[in-house]
């Protein structure tokens, strides 16, 4: 059965791929491969450039010709990889394979065996894997965090000055403004970015258990280790973890993980507060032209944006906490668990994309009831008594809080009236009098 969106069976490449389609470059089986080409090829030139006496001959000037073999790699490309599997049964070793095809169809072929030359799978795997993450984020993850930031900030201006009903444990409190309740969130997000930026895209190269054995025993006179280094960090730019076992330790990518877990988290964090204020009626909702809300109640314009987007942020966070939690483990050298859980890594990216699709998406179809927001204010005069009692604290009156309790604990209103009339009955100045009489809900809302 040829696969389409329709018989797929992860959402991600059925109903949710035109969102997340991006992604593939960089995550799918063809991606994958093309790093590996990218790790191979480059640690030849590499190789060239000790160089190595064997290579002392080879034609620098052909470098870029090689590099084409992954520039310009293709689906086609992919597939005979693929097919060359099926006879190997091992993925690296096909990729190895192909590339020997390629140095024969470009009469290179005394040359072909410095390809993968001392090194195991790994070596491919640990470079190729953070590299095509690293890319990811470059490419699609921070773009598109980037635009939800960017609407966030937008909304935190345009609602600076909108007053607010607080609810502390859901509860009338003291009032603060809109537009820096959104401002929270900008602020955990970047806070977050910040720290998951500083960790860095670590990879191992050292051949079979980590100590370069192959490549000393063939060349004891070169500083391997220096060489390795300098291919990790200088070439492919990433971070050389060493001493390492025949793998990555993945204690940097699990940390990645774990800060993209806490931004997921401030995220559903966010959707929650909106969809509780769209059902306070804080927020309308754009309607579109032919849309259904409920399949039974034609009224309804249900916040189903969010409500994706934290069903997907959950199901990312499940995935990360798994990639996070297993993969720094690894029974002695090395066992082959890490392989199966690395090709899922693209699968929390999606979840993650698809999520902040869905609040961008809401949150441009917000519409501000400002109606609502001023009516919740006016009917909880109650929350003003903090400022009233701390005034008179200011001034030394006698029991200001038990004051102020006495009249808000109880089961009559408060109102605009009732509050000056409590005022006024105070034994202070009338400038005093005056002052606290000046203090509403919507405009007591701190800096």
């Amino acid at each position: 059965m040829p696969l389409t969106y329709l018989n797929a069976i992860s959402p991600i490449d059925g109903r949710y791929r035109n969102k997340v389609e991006n992604l593939a470059p960089f995550f799918s089986e063809e991606g994958l491969i093309m790093y590996r080409v990218k790790v191979e090829i480059e640690y030849f030139i590499a190789l060239c450039e000790i160089p190595l006496p064997q290579l002392s001959s080879f034609d620098t000037s052909l470098f870029s010709k090689l590099r084409t073999i992954y520039l310009n790699f293709s689906t086609e490309d992919a597939q005979k990889i693929k097919d060359i599997e099926n006879i190997t049964n091992h993925d690296v070793k096909a990729v190895e394979y192909f590339i020997k095809e390629k140095f024969d169809d470009l009469n290179l072929g005394i040359y072909k065996e410095f390809i993968h030359f001392g090194l195991t799978s790994q070596d491919i795997n640990n470079t190729a894997v953070p590299l095509s993450i690293n890319d990811a984020f470059d490419e699609v993850y921070y773009p598109q965090l980037a635009l939800l930031l960017q609407k966030l900030r937008q909304l935190s201006t345009d609602w600076a000055a909108i007053p607010m009903l607080a609810r502390t444990h859901g509860q009338p409190a003291s009032p603060t403004r809109l537009g820096k309740e959104i401002y929270v969130f900008i602020e955990r997000i970047e806070q977050q970015i910040k720290q998951v930026q500083n960790i860095p895209y670590a990879a191992k190269f050292g051949g079979a258990t980590g100590n370069f054995n192959a490549h000393k025993v063939a060349y004891p006179n070169i500083d391997w280790k220096a060489f390795g280094t300098n291919f990790v960090e200088k070439v492919l730019g990433l971070h050389h973890s060493f001493p390492t076992t025949q793998i990555e330790h993945y204690d940097h990518l699990a940390g990645i993980f774990d800060g993209l877990k806490r931004i997921n988290t401030i995220l559903i964090d966010l959707n929650r507060d909106i969809w509780t204020y769209v059902s306070m009626d804080y927020f309308k909702q754009k309607i579109k032209e032919g849309e259904v809300g409920s399949s039974a109640m034609p009224h309804k314009v249900n916040p189903i944006d969010f409500e994706n987007s934290e069903g997907n942020l959950g199901m990312a966070n499940a995935i990360f906490e798994h990639l996070a939690a297993k993969l720094p483990i690894s029974r002695l050298q090395r066992d082959l668990t890490d392989s199966t859980v690395l090709r899922n890594v693209g699968v929390p990216f999606a979840h993650t994309i698809i999520a902040f699709n869905s609040t961008l998406k809401g949150l441009n179809k917000l519409v501000l009831n400002e109606v609502k927001f001023a009516e919740d204010l006016e009917n909880n005069w109650a929350v003003v008594a903090e400022a009233i009692q701390t005034i008179l604290r200011r001034e030394g009156y006698p029991n200001p809080y038990e004051a102020l309790k006495g009249l808000t604990r109880t089961n009559e209103k408060i109102t605009q009236q009732s509050m000056a009339k409590f005022i006024e009955e105070l034994d202070i100045s009338t400038a005093l009098k005056l002052e606290l009489k000046s203090i509403s809900p919507s405009n007591y809302t701190g800096i």
